[in-house]
C-alpha cells in the first residue's frame, strides 16, 4: 500500500440519527429505513450534503448469514429524538482514510480487501490504533439498483 493513498483526518463531533438492521442483508435493510425516515422528515439530501456513515454491528460470524449494520445520518440541532428515531452524539476523532470504489454489480469483497489494506497500513505506520468507532462514509448513494458506489473507509488512530 502506497502511503499517499491514505489521508489523515480529524473527524469533527457529529449529531446523528441511527438506523439499524440485523439480517442477511443489513446494509440494504438499514439504508431503506434511513431513506424512508429522512424523506418523511425533510432530512434527505444526497451525499455529500448529508453525511452518511455505516459500520457492522455486530460483525458477521462464521456459520450465520445474519449480522448487523448501523447507519448514521448527520443531523442539524433542530431534529429531536422520538419513538421512531434514536439520536446519538458522536465525539469524532483522528482517522486514517482510504477510498474504496465498488463497481456496478460488485464484487463487494473489495470492501473487505480495502479494509485489509488499511489495517496493514496502520500496523506499519507510526500511529496507534484508536478506540473510537471504525466507519464507512458513503460518498455516493447506495441502493437496490446496484449501480456501484464509493466509500471512504475510516480506521481510528491515535498519535
Amino acid at each position: 500500500m502506497e502511503k499517499q493513498n491514505i489521508r489523515i483526518i480529524n473527524l469533527p463531533a457529529l449529531r446523528v440519527a441511527s438506523f439499524y438492521a440485523f439480517s442477511a442483508s443489513p446494509e440494504m435493510d438499514a439504508w431503506e429505513k434511513m431513506v424512508v425516515w429522512a424523506k418523511a422528515h425533510s432530512c434527505w439530501h444526497e451525499p455529500p450534503a448529508t453525511r452518511i456513515f455505516g459500520f457492522n454491528n455486530p460483525d458477521p460470524s462464521t456459520g450465520s448469514p445474519n449480522y448487523g449494520y448501523e447507519y448514521w445520518l448527520s443531523l442539524g440541532p433542530d431534529v429531536q429524538s422520538d419513538s421512531e428515531l434514536q439520536v446519538k452524539e458522536f465525539s469524532g476523532g483522528l482517522y486514517g482514510v482510504l477510498r474504496c470504489g465498488v463497481p456496478e454489480g460488485g464484487p463487494y469483497d473489495i470492501i473487505g480487501s480495502t479494509w485489509g489494506e488499511l489495517v496493514k497500513w496502520l500496523e506499519s505506520s507510526h500511529y496507534k490504533p484508536g478506540n473510537h468507532q471504525c466507519l464507512e462514509e458513503h460518498l455516493t448513494r447506495f441502493d437496490s439498483n446496484d449501480r456501484g458506489f464509493v466509500l471512504d473507509l475510516l480506521i481510528p488512530i491515535n498519535e
